[in-house]
């Protein structure tokens, strides 16, 4: 572990014992990988979205460190609830859109070869994410490798490395779970 890695675990475990003066010591160090996170969480979005990275990236911190329930383990940890933290900004935003304007001639994404489409209808990005708490509940590993992929952009290796299993097992888990979903969401659409 590198000395950046350990100085944002050692805030992290501060900010979990209630110590509130690292929060302003600990956003320097984490907000380059957020930002890139947050990229990555918008690449699949409408060009014209209210959403900026910088805009993600400050809401969804605002939320991690406002919570007082939750026991930091490490900078994994935190980058892991980052990213769920941005997804569920982006699923908000999808709902108040769809509240505000019905239809339109977004394109839809989908599971072809690994690869995804670059932009997707706010409807689908809520039935994907209606389906992957649906897949959570059957299998969380499963769930967690199409977040990584999908919502973050990870390849297989990065997320074995992240989930701490084999290349092969994120494969086979990836297949399965693509299968699921592909199905599931036939049935929200």
């Amino acid at each position: 572990m590198n000395e950046l890695q350990k100085d944002v675990t050692r805030l992290l475990s501060d900010l979990s014992d209630g110590n509130r003066e690292v929060v302003d010591l600990l956003m320097p160090l984490v907000y380059k990988e957020m930002h890139q996170l947050a990229h990555m969480h918008l690449r699949g979005e409408r060009r014209d979205h209210t959403l900026n990275a910088t805009a993600l990236v400050h809401e969804a911190y605002i939320k991690l460190v406002d919570q007082d329930k939750i026991t930091w383990q490490n900078r994994a940890h935190f980058f892991g609830i980052a990213s769920q933290a941005m997804r569920r900004i982006l699923i908000n935003y999808a709902n108040a859109r769809i509240a505000q304007k019905r239809g339109g001639n977004q394109v839809l994404a989908t599971f072809v070869d690994d690869k995804m489409k670059r932009e997707q209808r706010p409807e689908e990005l809520i039935a994907l994410d209606e389906a992957l708490k649906k897949l959570e509940e059957i299998n969380e590993r499963q769930s967690k490798i199409i977040e990584h992929w999908f919502f973050v952009g990870l390849n297989h290796e990065e997320i074995a490395e992240i989930l701490d299993v084999s290349v092969p097992t994120v494969r086979r888990d990836f297949r399965l779970a693509k299968a699921w979903l592909s199905r599931e969401m036939k049935h929200e659409l």
